[in-house]
Formats: structure tokens, C-alpha cells, sequence
């Protein structure tokens, strides 16, 4: 699905125009990203919660050369499924 599929739903399920429908999906994505970036955990009731975790520094290898590195320390994002949409996802599993 993408954005052009997600604004199509949203159009249809409120009745706004798709250029107001893109314009709400794009402010609420904006508002995630700035959240996220923020260092915040995002949570989304019935949804889930984006987490963002840091990375320690760690050992690493070159697989080509088997040289020893040092992968340094970074921020991840992690997304962690709500009971709600777990059930959902494994009651519709055929």
C-alpha cells in the first residue's frame, strides 16, 4: 500500500477532497517523524508504539576481508504491535 492508496481510503471514508485527504496524511506523518527524531516514543493506542533505541558500539568484521571493525553507536527505530493488532492479524491467518 502507499501513500496515494492510504489518502484514496481516507477520501473516501470522510468525503474531503483528495488534496485536504494528502495534506492530513502528510501532517500526521510529519508529526511522527518529529516526534521520532525527537528521541520520543511513539504510541498509537490499538495500533503499537515505535520505539527508538540506541546502539551501543560493538565488533564487527569485514566479510570480504575478515578485518576486524568497529561498528560504531547509532539509533534505531523498533516497532512493537499492540495485543489489538497482534489478534487481529493472527485471527484473520488462514
Amino acid at each position: 500500500m502507499t501513500k496515494a492508496d492510504i489518502a484514496e481510503k481516507i477520501q473516501a471514508g470522510t468525503g474531503l477532497s483528495k488534496k485536504e485527504c494528502v495534506e492530513l496524511m502528510e501532517a500526521v506523518f510529519s508529526i511522527m517523524k518529529s516526534t521520532l527524531e525527537s528521541g520520543e516514543t511513539l504510541k498509537i493506542s490499538g495500533f503499537g508504539s515505535f520505539i527508538v533505541k540506541q546502539k551501543k558500539d560493538r565488533r564487527g568484521r569485514n566479510p570480504q576481508t575478515g578485518e576486524a571493525i568497529t561498528i560504531g553507536a547509532r539509533r534505531i527505530l523498533s516497532f512493537k504491535p499492540s495485543t489489538v493488532l497482534r489478534q487481529a492479524i493472527n485471527n484473520g491467518a488462514v
